[in-house]
């Protein structure tokens, strides 16, 4: 069993209505101007928090800028926002992209870094503000990962930054922040959780540690995906995806993710679609890909999916993937990426742009070179799973 390091935010509370614990932490901290990032649609289900946050006497600057997956350029409007403000403390409230824009602001805020210097592994020398998250969707879980991703548009190159820094200083995991998440969201980013802990549990880098989070946020994810779609409003369903995210957020630093991200970066970078979404429709081909490699850790994905299919390892590993490519249809999502409207004649250039991903394909438990990614999108494209 190799070492593994898992840094957790000093606080972390999770339950219904529990955004409003952090009227307790500014209160603890002495805040005195906060800097909330977030975006368009979030900040009218936090308004109560924030007439409260004023009524205690902190100055808000509300920066309601990321309305999409965040590039460069909107960090740094973010940042002259923030210099212009003076904030003691950031507030990160969203998805993944409006955390993300938190984590980083909080970091290079009066920082003489530059982007090229942070992106990578441990480039960041420091954070020089606290850092308070609160996710309003279950799939990124960027609250508790050290990672922060951004389109770099000088190469459409989506870029991670991986620090210790990005991990906030409090977490605070309130359910009822996504019950307005409509269907296809939730549907997208409980599918990026989904990947999460499922790429936890097949990595190469796997650990007892994480694999226990990893399978129950499977397991929890697969059982009430469905009953919140239907219903937005089933908090008991909520409350499950959400804790089935932040499962997944604990393996993002010490294990990380593999091939199925990989792929699905140059499909964002390129088609600007969402990152949830993305995973969605091609993990069921890597893990047809992956099954014959670790099939006996497919196989036990599978049987907590609630495959009730008997045979060998492979077997029961591959019927996994298909039950996970029958979810995408019980989730209204498409199951190939031509139903997202990528062009066969891109696939050579997305394949290219895939395995560069070094960063994330040196986990996947099957080496993928150029004839694999290609070979992914091309089932992909299709939407005809292998010895489905």
């Amino acid at each position: 069993m190799h070492p593994l390091r898992l840094i957790l935010p000093r606080g972390l509370v999770f339950g219904l209505g529990s955004r409003r614990d952090f009227l307790e932490e500014a209160s603890g901290q002495a805040y005195r101007r906060v800097l909330v990032v977030t975006a368009p649609p979030v900040a009218p289900l936090i308004q109560d928090l924030l007439q409260a946050l004023r009524e205690r006497g902190v100055s808000l600057q509300v920066l309601a800028r990321v309305d999409r997956e965040p590039d460069t350029w909107m960090l740094q409007t973010v940042l002259r926002e923030a210099h212009d403000f003076g904030p003691d403390c950031v507030l990160g409230v969203g998805g993944g992209s409006a955390l993300d824009v938190a984590k980083l602001a909080a970091a290079l805020y009066g920082s003489d870094q530059t982007l090229d210097e942070i992106f990578g592994t441990s480039g960041l020398r420091k954070r020089t503000l606290p850092l308070v998250c609160m996710p309003t969707t279950a799939g990124t879980g960027s609250e508790v990962s050290p990672n922060a991703v951004l389109l770099d548009p000088s190469d459409g190159l989506k870029k991670a930054a991986v620090s210790p820094y990005l991990i906030p200083d409090a977490v605070y995991v309130d359910p009822e922040l996504t019950v307005t998440l409509p269907p296809e969201t939730t549907a997208g980013t409980a599918f990026d959780a989904l990947t999460h802990c499922i790429e936890v549990y097949t990595n190469r880098f796997a650990h007892p540690l994480t694999d226990a989070f990893a399978l129950e946020g499977v397991r929890l994810i697969a059982k009430h995906l469905t009953r919140a779609i239907r219903n937005g409003h089933d908090l008991e369903a909520r409350s499950a995806l959400a804790l089935g995210s932040l499962y997944g957020g604990f393996g993002l630093g010490p294990v990380n993710t593999a091939a199925v991200h990989a792929l699905a970066y140059p499909l964002a970078s390129r088609y600007k679609i969402p990152h949830g979404l993305s995973n969605a429709v091609l993990l069921p081909y890597v893990m047809a890909f992956n099954a014959e490699v670790r099939p006996e850790r497919y196989a036990e994905i599978a049987r907590v999916l609630g495959v009730q299919t008997c045979g060998t390892d492979v077997e029961v590993a591959l019927a996994g993937a298909k039950a996970v490519w029958e979810l995408l249809s019980e989730c209204g999502l498409p199951r190939s990426i031509r139903a997202l409207n990528v062009l066969a004649e891109d696939l050579p250039e997305l394949a290219e742009q895939a395995i560069a991903v070094t960063r994330l394909l040196k986990n996947n438990p099957r080496d993928v070179a150029f004839s694999d990614a290609l070979t992914i999108y091309q089932q992909a494209y299709k939407g005809e799973l292998p010895h489905a």
